[in-house]
């Protein structure tokens, strides 16, 4: 929560690109004061009886390099410099290329290709705090 508020007291947008559902996705965005336009995630889908029918596989979070392509869209529609992508999984890390930077966090759970292979690797959002405080 502080991270995000302190981005966007510098006027960074922040996404949320996850390979999780959008209905949970949402909710955490709206802890963070992220505005839910700015959600890419996976949707269910329903049947008029309300049975689970599945999910949308026509977004792009649905399929093999779908948050690369997330941010790809993301570049061009906004004409970001840089993008900077943090995350937990092998997929964020798959992001960058198009994404200019990888954080790695292993605030919840490591993941030893994730820790091997970031160049940077952090394990509780205080040390990105510092780096902005400077």
């Amino acid at each position: 929560r502080e991270l995000v508020s302190r981005l966007h007291q510098r006027g960074v947008q922040v996404f949320l690109v996850s390979g999780g559902f959008q209905s949970i996705v949402e909710h955490v965005a709206l802890q963070l004061n992220i505005p839910t336009a700015n959600v890419f995630a996976n949707r269910l889908k329903f049947y008029f009886n309300g049975e689970y029918a599945g999910f949308d596989e026509t977004q792009p979070t649905a399929e093999s390099g779908g948050k690369g392509k997330v941010i790809t869209h993301l570049k061009e529609q906004f004409h970001f410099k840089k993008v900077v992508m943090i995350g937990d999984g092998a997929t964020d890390m798959e992001a960058c290329p198009p994404g200019d930077c990888f954080i790695g966090f292993g605030g919840n759970v490591v993941r030893k290709q994730v820790k091997e292979k970031a160049k940077w690797y952090i394990t509780h959002f205080d040390e990105l705090l510092k780096e902005l405080e400077e």
